[in-house]
C-alpha cells in the first residue's frame, strides 16, 4: 500500500533546498585575546543518562573549537553538581530556556532531551538566532523534522542530527570498503540490536518512545550510508508480549527494507533482549560484519571474510561525540552545511514512521520521502581519547542491571 506524499512534505522539501540559509550571525564568545581562536559556546539542554555520561565530558576533547558555557535543566541537584563539576555558572530551568537563548551567552545548544521535545526546542533556538545540535532522532514527524529544517533556513542557522558514528573509524572503514568493490556486488545487509530497558524509563513512553525510534534508526541509518541509497519500500513487525512495561510501545520489531537493484537489508530491534549491536554486508564476494557496531562506550571489532580468508581488526573504545562537536562548530564557523544535517535525521524519522505504519496494517508500506547524495565519507574520521564515565547525579542508565 503506497505512502502518499503530503503538500506539506513537498513543500517543505522544495522550500527549504531552493532558498539558501542566510549566513549566520556573527557572536563574540568573550574569551581569548585579539586572534584568539573562536570558539562556539554551547548550552546542554536535558541531563540526562547520555548527557551526564557522554556529551558533557566530550568537552574536554572538543575544546580547539567548543565550549561548555551553559546547561538546562529543572532539576536543582543537577544543575548545581553538574555546574560545579564543569565549571558552568550559567544554568537555567526550562521555563527560563528562552532568557538562556537570548542572553548571548551561548552560541548553539546541544538538544538531549525526549524525543517529542526536539521540534519545539530546536524551533525556539532557531528563532533566536541559535545553531541546533540534535540528538536523534530529530523528531518524532515527518512534520516535525521539516519544521526544524525550516526555521533553521528562515534564520540563518545550522541544524545537525547528531550522528555520531559518521565520524567513527570503525563504521566509515566499513563503508570504504563496501564502495570498493572488495566485497563484490553489495546484496544484502542484516543487523540486530537489542538490550533491557528498565520499566519507568522514557523509551517505553508512547510520546516518542519504541524501539524503531530509539536504537532501530541506527540500523536504518547503517543500511542506507552502506548502501549508499535510500528504501523502495518497508515492512515490519512488532512482537510484544505482554509485559507490562511495554504497555504503550513495542517491545520487539523485525524491519525488512528493499533498496534499488535487488537490495534487501533486515534487521531486529528489542527492548527486552540482552545486549547485542552488530550488523554485517553480505556482497557477492565476500562479506564484512561488525561487532558492537552501534555501541559508543566499548570496543568495536570488524570480521571480513573474502575467498575463505578472514581478516580482524580491533578498534579501541574513543569519544564518539566529541567529533560532532568539532565538526558542527566548524561548520558554524566556516558557514557550511553539516554532514550529517537535518534531512539525514528526517530521512530515517520518515522510514521508522513507515514500518510503524507496516506493522499496523500488516502489509509493505511504499517509500515515498526524501533521498540524498551525500553520504558519510572516511574524510569525515576523528578520533579523540575515552573519557572516563563520570559519577552519575540523579540519573542512571536505561537499561536493566
Amino acid at each position: 500500500m503506497a505512502k502518499k506524499k503530503s503538500s506539506h512534505a513537498v513543500k517543505a522539501r522544495t522550500t527549504a533546498r531552493s532558498k539558501p540559509a542566510r549566513a549566520p550571525r556573527a557572536r563574540t564568545n568573550g574569551r581569548g585575546g585579539a586572534g584568539s581562536p573562536r570558539k562556539i559556546r554551547y548550552a546542554v539542554v536535558g541531563l540526562g543518562y547520555i548527557a551526564q555520561v557522554a556529551v558533557l565530558p566530550a568537552f574536554a576533547n572538543a575544546r580547539k573549537n567548543s565550549v561548555l558555557t551553559a546547561l538546562v535543566s529543572d532539576d536543582p541537584r543537577k544543575q548545581a553538581a553538574v555546574g560545579r563539576k564543569y565549571g558552568v555558572e550559567n544554568v537555567y530551568s526550562y521555563d527560563d530556556y528562552d532568557d538562556c537563548l537570548r542572553s548571548g551567552e551561548i552560541d548553539a545548544v546541544y538538544l538531549a532531551l525526549p524525543n517529542h521535545l526536539h521540534k519545539d526546542y530546536a524551533v525556539r533556538a532557531a528563532r533566536a538566532g541559535i545553531h541546533v545540535l540534535c540528538e536523534k532522532p530529530l523528531a518524532v514527524t515527518e512534520k516535525d523534522c521539516e519544521a526544524m529544517i525550516l526555521a533553521a533556513g528562515e534564520h540563518g542557522v545550522r541544524l545537525m542530527t547528531a550522528y555520531r558514528l559518521h565520524f567513527d573509524p570503525a563504521n566509515l572503514e566499513a563503508i570504504q570498503i563496501a564502495k570498493s568493490g572488495k566485497l563484490g556486488e553489495l546484496r544484502y545487509f542484516s543487523s540486530t540490536f537489542s538490550m533491557q530497558v528498565k520499566a519507568g524509563d522514557i523509551r517505553l513512553q508512547k510520546e516518542g518512545g519504541g524501539t524503531l525510534y530509539d536504537i532501530g534508526v541506527y540500523c536504518i541509518n547503517a543500511a542506507r550510508y552502506l548502501f549508499r541509497d535510500e528504501p523502495m519500500g518497508v515492512f515490519a513487525y512488532t512482537a510484544n508480549r505482554g509485559e507490562e512495561r511495554f504497555r504503550e510501545v513495542d517491545e520487539m520489531t523485525g524491519a525488512v527494507m528493499k533498496f534499488p537493484g535487488e537490495r534487501v537489508a533486515t534487521f531486529v530491534t528489542s527492548f527486552a533482549a540482552a545486549d547485542l549491536a552488530r550488523y554485517e554486508i553480505v556482497g557477492t564476494k565476500g562479506s564484512l560484519r561488525i561487532e558492537n557496531a552501534y555501541e559508543y562506550a566499548s570496543d568495536m571489532t570488524r570480521v571480513l571474510e573474502i575467498g575463505g580468508r578472514t581478516q580482524k581488526k580491533t578498534f579501541a573504545k574513543h569519544d564518539q561525540f566529541a567529533p560532532e562537536l568539532i565538526h558542527f562548530s566548524d561548520c558554524i564557523l566556516n558557514n557550511r552545511e553539516p554532514e550529517p544535517s537535518g534531512w539525514e535525521g528526517l530521512i530515517d524519522v520518515a522510514i521508522v514512521r513507515a514500518l510503524y505504519r507496516s506493522a499496523e496494517i500488516g502489509k509493505p508500506v511504499d517509500y515515498q520521502g526524501p533521498s540524498r547524495r551525500n553520504r558519510p565519507e572516511p574524510g569525515q574520521e576523528m578520533r579523540r581519547p575515552a573519557v572516563e564515565e563520570p559519577e552519575l547525579v540523579n540519573t542512571s542508565s536505561p537499561s536493566k542491571d
